[in-house]
């Protein structure tokens, strides 16, 4: 029941956000909605921002599965862009309230997720430290996310296919020389 309970508040939350930007939706607004008293609520979640990230956790979890790997990654990506797309007013919404930074947390956890894999499977045969493994990951999450957001701001109008064959192409064969670079056998 508890499942179900989160799951019809969220349900409320993104019918919510297709209409109006989160920092204008209350809590009551979201239990009126599904028929949910506010104890119940807060029983699950201490905040509407806090609904927020478990939806978008619980997103990821989804978005992402099977498409971590080098020749997936693309995937992967084209996936996170397609979703924010069909989600097209919930992502507006929530990008241009107060609270803007929760959808950025998410996407650069998202893609950091993505990354890491990559760049550990690209890592084989090398000796890379983990922290400059996490460096490189970072250093293409910030990438990845910046296009992103910048797709958002400018009203999702680039085909989402087109974004992820550019990167790809530019980013042909990158990581592993990125992770070559800062191997520990060279000099």
């Amino acid at each position: 029941m508890s499942q179900i309970t989160k799951i019809a508040l969220e349900q409320s939350l993104k019918k919510l956000l297709k209409n109006k930007p989160l920092d204008k939706i209350t809590i009551s607004d979201i239990t009126e909605d599904c028929g949910i008293s506010r104890m119940t609520f807060y029983y699950h979640f201490k905040d509407i921002y806090d609904l927020l990230e478990w939806s978008f956790s619980k997103d990821a979890d989804t978005i992402l599965k099977g498409k971590k790997s080098y020749q997936t990654w693309q995937d992967g990506l084209l996936v996170v862009f397609l979703s924010l797309r069909e989600n097209a007013d919930f992502t507006r919404n929530v990008y241009s309230s107060m609270s803007r930074d929760v959808l950025e947390r998410f996407l650069y956890k998202l893609t950091k997720n993505l990354l890491l894999d990559v760049v550990k499977e690209e890592s084989a045969g090398l000796v890379v430290k983990d922290e400059d493994q996490e460096f490189i990951a970072d250093f293409y999450k910030y990438a990845f996310v910046g296009i992103l957001l910048d797709w958002i701001r400018f009203g999702m109008k680039d085909e989402p296919q087109f974004m992820v064959k550019k990167l790809g192409m530019m980013l042909e064969g990158t990581f592993r020389r990125s992770l070559e670079n800062l191997s520990l056998g060279k000099d």
